[in-house]
Parts: structure tokens; C-alpha cells; sequence
């Protein structure tokens, strides 16, 4: 799985751990539900990390705890 898709599964899965809508997920972290949906598509390749961060404000986790996901564990390799 590439970095990008594991970030869009991650937002994905704390919406529905919290039972937040994206659009209420954009309201309460101060980031555009258009850019939260260029996240979640292919559009955004490169998930901003301030997005991120404004992301994890919103879910009221630390960077680390978005991170902290077995998601992550098994990337790929991003440079070829």
C-alpha cells in the first residue's frame, strides 16, 4: 500500500471510530472539505502534514497517534 492511500484509510477509519462526517470532520479541524476529499481520491498525491496536523486537532489525537496505526507498517517504498 502506498503512504497516500494508507492516509486516507487512516482519516477514514477515526470518521468512523468518532462517528464524524467528513464535512464535520472539516469543521471542526479548519481544513476545507475539498481539501480533506483530494486527500481521500487521487487528486492529492502528497498529503500535506500541516493538513495532517489540522486533521488530528479536529480527531483531538497527536501526530503520532495518526501515525501509530498498523497502516503504516507496511508502505511501500516511495522512491524508485
Amino acid at each position: 500500500m502506498r503512504t497516500k492511500e494508507a492516509v486516507a484509510q487512516r482519516i477514514l477509519e477515526l470518521c468512523r471510530e468518532r462517528n464524524i462526517a467528513v464535512n464535520a470532520l472539516a469543521n471542526i479541524s479548519g481544513v476545507s472539505p475539498s481539501t480533506i476529499y483530494s486527500m481521500l481520491n487521487q487528486k492529492s498525491q502528497n498529503p500535506g502534514v500541516v493538513s495532517i496536523k489540522k486533521l488530528c486537532d479536529g480527531f483531538e489525537i497527536t501526530v503520532r497517534q495518526f501515525f501509530d496505526s498498523p497502516l503504516f507498517d507496511e508502505t511501500e517504498q516511495e522512491i524508485k
